[in-house]
């Protein structure tokens, strides 16, 4: 069925949003993208392109955009708290390539924003509406009616298909308009800088993702070749009164801030004086539907960022809402089918990024037994076990064979603008 004749409205111009409205532009849909930012935004630095969310944004068309502005690892350098060389190095790259048929790569947020926006402004049938002041909308049985209060006081009202909230973790769709909770803080802080490349030469490996263990803490660091620097994420405790304070925290306050590691220390005097921060908070709505409106990415299950999937999954929500909006009777239908399909994976993965964040941060002796294990698994023991994460296909129209069994490597130990 051609969604020609439906219209649906967007809540949101980030990852999520854009590329619902591209997998739904591909067919004939018109689609309204509201954006209460005067421009695009991502806020945040730095983000990982599992298989998983690489094979939609290729189905899309937007492979060779994607591989001029990311960059692919060759793999993980693991370093325990105080250790000076990595545990073991997770092979990435081109195992990756084979065993998925699509790479594993770093990119910064705002480029995949940006990649996503050019693309949809090449789609006449995309109005992405910028400096939104607020948007309600209420579900009938004849459609979604939806008004729009536009910058400088103008409004619109339409009536819709659908309306989709995918405004993020304090999504006003999710808590405004469907009366949902609102996001959940987890006591947690992520402290994000962009350093020059050459900041940590020596420190750690250019060509590959570092994982830095911490006793309630840990640090990642990749390279953004293309951009010339280095992207550190260090995700620590922080209680509420500090993170929501009047007086922010100005960097991070680690316990055990002696003797962490040559790579940690180096870490932490580079990018001394240049934290950003953001707390972190998960979202898990009861409800990802009312009628015909709709949340999908972080504003229905919003996740903590250990796996480094919450965009991935954003990701696969678009690619499988898109059909379904144009294919199913109702937008209600739509919906109920699309929660059907996601939600048993969703929180599988939030699940495993839960974990992994216990994991990481654990203190000794506990995490000595951590050590053991994922050296006893050894290089290619992520991709074992992460299979049913990275070989998913979310839009399986692409003819992606099935990973083939691993074996072990020889010697491998049309825009409206106001």
């Amino acid at each position: 069925m051609s969604g020609g004749g439906r219209t649906v409205y967007v809540a949101g111009a980030g990852i999520a949003g854009l590329t619902l409205a591209l997998a739904l532009a591909k067919f004939g849909t018109t689609v309204v993208v509201l954006e209460r930012n005067k421009t695009i935004q991502e806020v945040g630095a730095g983000l990982q392109i599992s298989p998983n969310a690489r094979r939609v944004l290729d189905q899309l068309g937007l492979d060779k955009q994607i591989a001029a502005k990311s960059f692919e690892p060759a793999g993980i350098d693991l370093y325990p708290f105080r250790a000076k060389k990595p545990l073991t190095t997770l092979t990435l790259g081109e195992t990756v390539r084979q065993r998925y048929h699509v790479p594993y790569a770093v990119m910064h947020r705002a480029d995949l924003a940006a990649v996503l926006h050019r693309a949809c402004r090449r789609f006449a049938n995309i109005d992405i509406v910028f400096g939104v002041r607020g948007y309600d909308a209420v579900s009938h049985s004849r459609g979604v009616s939806v008004t729009v209060e536009e910058d400088g006081g103008r409004s619109r009202s339409a009536r819709a298909f659908a309306f989709v909230g995918a405004d993020g973790v304090n999504s006003p769709t999710r808590t405004q308009i469907m009366s949902g909770a609102p996001a959940d803080y987890q006591n947690r802080v992520a402290w994000r800088t962009l350093l020059d490349i050459s900041a940590l030469d020596g420190a750690i490996a250019l060509d590959r993702t570092s994982l830095l263990f911490g006793p309630g803490y840990h640090a990642v660091c990749y390279p953004l070749p293309h951009r010339g620097k280095l992207n550190v994420a260090l995700f620590a405790r922080e209680k509420r009164e500090a993170a929501f304070g009047a007086a922010p925290p100005k960097r991070p306050s680690l316990p055990y801030a002696m003797l962490r590691s040559p790579a940690f220390d180096a870490i932490m005097e580079a990018a001394d004086g240049n934290w950003g921060y953001w707390p972190l908070a998960t979202v898990m709505a009861e409800e990802w539907h009312e009628g015909g409106i709709g949340l999908i990415g972080d504003a229905a299950h919003a996740m903590l960022p250990f796996q480094a999937q919450g965009a991935a999954m954003a990701i696969e929500d678009a690619a499988i809402l898109a059909p379904l909006l144009m294919t199913e009777p109702t937008a209600a239908s739509a919906f109920e089918r699309f929660v059907t399909m996601r939600r048993a994976r969703v929180d599988r993965v939030a699940r495993v990024s839960a974990s992994n964040g216990f994991a990481f941060n654990l203190e000794w002796p506990f995490s000595g037994a951590r050590d053991a294990v994922v050296k006893l698994q050894g290089p290619l023991g992520h991709l074992k076990r992460l299979d049913w994460l990275y070989g998913y296909d979310a839009a399986p129209e692409a003819d992606i064979p099935a990973p083939p069994r691993i074996s072990r490597p020889a010697g491998v130990e049309k825009e409206h603008r106001t």
